[in-house]
């Protein structure tokens, strides 16, 4: 459960800058750009207490407004996050490994609340759900968001992002000491960016 609450942070946070009323949001929206369909490569590393060598993983990531995000670790194991408003389903292969019911499960919907909430912009949710500072300059912006919720808090810890059109990089810093670091880059936009057999699972 705690990497899909990693990816799954991370997948949100990939979509579009988060917007509080600490932070030149203004600015920051003013600068992303608002594409249908976006796609990209991540490359993420997850420094785990007591172990010194981090774990890497790499993939592609797909962002489709109003749908969900789409996630596909491709090494060092294929996998296939779908995330929508209702639910997150994890792939291998063709097969459903995991099903987690928004419904039913508690960190589901709140994570996925957030999703909407920046793929919305709804600006109220996001400042009843975060508090932190932010700068930006004429190209890039950054902002530190720490979470208002206890609950919301322990799922994805303190986030920090740094970003100009699009967001670059993400660090998450989870209350147990463990570290995520995730670099987007090779970004398109436009139906094309998504292959066929990611398309169809949407």
């Amino acid at each position: 459960m705690n990497k899909l609450k990693t990816i799954a942070a991370a997948a949100l946070l990939a979509s579009t800058a988060c917007v509080q009323a600490a932070i030149p949001s203004a600015k920051i929206q003013a600068m992303l750009a608002k594409p249908a369909v976006m796609c990209g490569r991540f490359d993420q590393t997850k420094q785990l207490v007591g172990m010194k060598k981090p774990l890497a993983s790499e993939g592609r990531f797909c962002v489709i407004a109003g749908k969900g995000v789409l996630w596909r670790t491709l090494k060092p194991f294929p996998s296939t996050l779908r995330l929508t408003r209702d639910e997150i389903v994890n792939y291998q292969g063709d097969r459903v490994a995991m099903r987690l019911d928004a419904k039913t499960e508690p960190t589901v919907r709140m994570i996925n609340n957030v999703l909407f909430s920046l793929l919305s912009g709804d600006l109220g949710q996001l400042d009843a759900l975060f508090e932190g500072d932010g700068n930006v300059d004429a190209t890039s912006w950054n902002v530190a968001l720490k979470p208002r919720q206890a609950a919301l808090e322990k799922a994805i810890g303190t986030i920090k992002l740094e970003g100009g059109a699009y967001v670059k990089s993400i660090v998450m810093n989870e209350g147990g000491g463990d570290r995520t670091t995730i670099v987007f880059s090779e970004i398109k936009t436009g139906e094309a960016a998504m292959s066929k057999e990611e398309a169809a699972l949407f």
